[in-house]
């Protein structure tokens, strides 16, 4: 959720709530940093870090994954593929949400189109739970998904771009 819409919305649903993203800093000269303590005061309760369109070096993940443990968020961490995954269980975050970029806003599942990506960062990553996202779009997607073991998916461009974003929603339900 971008950051100046959190505390809006935080007022009007009872869900959980992520920002799409933190930076590191501590409170101080940082013009434009948003703040893990920002985003947890109007209304998140974790954050997306790492997304394909928002990259993060491995010194500045491990250093934002530190700052948000310390304001008390939760981290959902995007990572391309296993080897990604391997290399971030170290840093310890919550969930971990496997993303191929090439099949972000797709509409080609990854939990369909490469299910052997999805298996690999389960492994990887164990017991840390694993998230589908890229090209969810049908509950098909969701239960092929949660039949190789992950514990949900994540999604955008399927909601925000759909005619009709409830009835759209309604629908991916159904393979829960």
């Amino acid at each position: 959720m971008q950051t100046a819409d959190l505390f809006r919305v935080s007022q009007y649903v009872s869900l959980p709530l992520l920002a799409q993203h933190i930076d590191p800093t501590p409170f101080g000269a940082h013009t434009g940093a948003v703040l893990p303590e920002a985003v947890k005061e109007a209304g998140a309760c974790g954050t997306l870090l790492n997304h394909a369109e928002k990259p993060l070096s491995f010194t500045v993940l491990e250093q934002t994954i530190s700052r948000a443990q310390e304001a008390g968020l939760l981290t959902v961490v995007c990572v391309p593929d296993a080897l990604a995954a391997q290399k971030i269980t170290d840093l310890k975050p919550d969930i971990v949400s496997v993303e191929p970029p090439e099949l972000i806003s797709s509409g080609i599942p990854v939990s369909l189109a490469k299910p052997e990506l999805v298996t690999g960062c389960l492994d990887a990553v164990r017991p840390v739970p694993v998230l589908c996202g890229a090209g969810i779009r049908t509950a098909d997607d969701v239960r092929a998904a949660l039949k190789l073991g992950a514990q949900g998916v994540l999604l955008a461009s399927g909601y925000c771009l759909a005619a009709e974003p409830m009835l759209w929603l309604e629908n991916l339900l159904k393979g829960f």
